[in-house]
């Protein structure tokens, strides 16, 4: 199969899954990404050029402000993804599992200690140039996923996605990226239109960049999940059996 096949592929093993998994996907990003979304309006309301700061430091605060809106954006992805392995890989049935039974099985510390690793480690990639920060990010991307399925510690998980994305790096940032780049145009089109209906106040904020996130982070989670499984068959020559055709939503 081509490259391009291949990629094409994928995406269609993504489509497929999202819309089966629709319901319960948008209810728990709802669940997490709500208490998020308050992050991320609060570092949307600094406003460094405000403050009363000599030059340096308000150049260094700076780059603080750009990380903390780096790091709030992607915050959750990698969690939510991993939560999410929990429900496309679990072993009863294809109907997806109550949210008590993922919420009891979702291993909290790991996935919290890998999603604050990853986000550091993309956003101070990104101080350092668009090249650092889009290598972390690809390499890294898989982690969550791996924590959930393969039931390894943190570092141990972002180690691992290393190993599975290295020989497959161009699959994978053909995936990701575009999935995250156009994630981000079309939240920015939703938040604007909640920030016209509520305004640009605080809550409008929160409401707006909660609902962005729930909508479309699914879907990065979603291909990281399938990519993480089609990389551990590939290396491996055997992975835990993945639900990707439940009932159309």
């Amino acid at each position: 199969m081509s490259f391009g096949r291949r990629v094409a592929a994928v995406y269609a093993d993504i489509w497929r899954t999202y819309w089966g998994w629709m319901p319960s996907l948008l209810v728990f990003a709802v669940i997490v990404f709500l208490p998020l979304g308050l992050l991320d309006a609060l570092s949307l309301q600094v406003d460094v050029d405000s403050l009363d700061l000599t030059s340096g430091i308000k150049i260094a605060a700076l780059a603080l402000a750009v990380g903390a809106v780096t790091m709030t954006g992607l915050l959750g992805e990698i969690f939510f993804s991993g939560a999410i392995a929990i429900s496309l890989t679990h072993s009863h049935g294809e109907g997806p599992p109550r949210l008590r039974e993922i919420a009891g099985r979702i291993k909290y510390g790991r996935l919290i200690v890998v999603d604050v690793a990853f986000v550091a480690i993309v956003a101070a990639g990104l101080l350092a140039g668009l090249v650092p920060g889009l290598l972390a990010f690809v390499f890294l991307g898989l982690a969550g996923p791996i924590v959930e399925i393969e039931e390894r510690s943190a570092t141990a998980s972002l180690r691992r996605s290393f190993q599975l994305v290295r020989g497959n790096f161009w699959l994978v940032l053909w995936i990701l990226v575009p999935i995250e780049v156009l994630g981000d145009a079309i939240g920015g089109g939703l938040a604007g239109l909640v920030h016209h209906q509520l305004g640009d106040s605080f809550l409008g904020t929160w409401l707006a960049e909660a609902a962005a996130n729930a909508a479309l982070s699914p879907v990065f989670a979603v291909a990281a999940v399938l990519l993480t499984v089609q990389l551990i068959a590939a290396k491996e020559g055997t992975a835990p059996p993945l639900h990707a055709a439940a009932t159309p939503a």
